[in-house]
């Protein structure tokens, strides 16, 4: 049984994210085995009211990184576009960004 602070792991703050706030467009880092309906039933537990209309996903590859001499590479992780109805209530952390 996972978690649901194993399936979201935390908040996407940038100003492409926050941007989508006011079309009720969150998003958030996530397990990379989560599922769809996994991360939608997520959300609806952790912030109470919100009722999710999508959920979209995204896998972002690990980039190339070097220090000096030595080179690696960051972690690959997974992305998740949570789409909320009209009637849902916002999520109060994303409202004070803005």
């Amino acid at each position: 049984m996972k978690f649901v602070q194993d399936i979201i792991r935390r908040p996407l703050i940038t100003e492409r994210s926050m941007d989508m706030v006011s079309q009720k467009k969150y998003t958030f880092e996530v397990a990379k085995d989560a599922t769809k309906p996994e991360i939608a039933k997520a959300v609806e537990t952790m912030f109470e009211g919100t009722k999710v209309k999508a959920v979209n996903t995204v896998s972002m590859k690990a980039k190339p990184k070097r220090l000096r001499y030595v080179e690696g590479k960051t972690s690959a992780w997974k992305k998740a576009i949570v789409t909320l109805t009209e009637d849902s209530k916002t999520i109060e952390f994303f409202e004070g960004m803005n």
